[in-house]
C-alpha cells in the first residue's frame, strides 16, 4: 500500500496545491479512501491529517468507506421523479438488498442517489459506472443490474 502512495505523490511532484488530484488517483486505486493512506499522504505532503480530511470529505466524489465494484447513481431530479424515479430506486434497493449510500456485502454494488443529471428528457434515469440507461421501467432493472455481473 505505501508504495502506490509513495508512487502517486511522486507523480504529482509532492505537490500540496494538487491535493484533490492526488486523492482522485489513490481512489482510482483503491476504489475509496483508507485512513491509513490519508495518513501517508498527510505525511507525503507535510500536511495537516485534518486538512485531508476535510478535502476528502468535502466532495461527494470521495469515499471514506469500501465502494462496489459499480457503482449506481439513481436521479431523483423533478423530471426523474414525476416519471416514477422513487419506484425505480424502490425496486433497484430490493434487487440489491441495500439502501442508497451502501455497498453490498460481496462489494459488488454501491447505491446512489443524485438530484440531477441534466438529461430530464429521458428520465428515470439510472447511471452505471458512468453509462445512463434512460426512460428506465420496473421489469428493466433486474436485466440492467444482472448485466454488470
Amino acid at each position: 500500500m505505501k508504495d502506490k502512495v509513495k508512487t502517486i505523490l511522486k507523480n504529482h511532484q509532492h505537490n500540496k496545491g494538487m491535493l484533490v488530484a492526488i486523492l482522485q488517483d489513490i481512489q482510482d486505486e483503491y476504489n475509496y479512501l483508507p485512513q491509513k493512506v490519508l495518513s501517508q499522504v498527510s505525511e507525503g505532503l507535510s500536511i495537516p491529517l485534518t486538512r485531508v480530511y476535510s478535502v476528502a470529505t468535502f466532495f461527494k466524489a470521495f469515499s471514506l468507506k469500501p465502494r462496489g465494484r459499480h457503482l449506481v447513481n439513481v436521479c431523483l431530479g423533478t423530471a426523474c421523479h414525476v416519471r416514477g424515479a422513487t419506484r425505480i430506486l424502490e425496486a433497484i434497493e430490493r434487487e440489491m438488498g441495500i439502501k442508497p449510500d451502501e455497498t453490498t456485502e460481496d462489494l459488488k454494488y454501491t447505491l446512489k442517489t443524485v438530484n440531477c443529471v441534466g438529461a430530464c428528457a429521458l428520465g428515470p434515469i439510472v447511471i452505471v459506472d458512468g453509462e445512463y440507461s434512460g426512460e428506465m421501467k420496473m421489469d428493466k432493472v433486474k436485466p440492467l443490474l444482472e448485466s454488470y455481473d
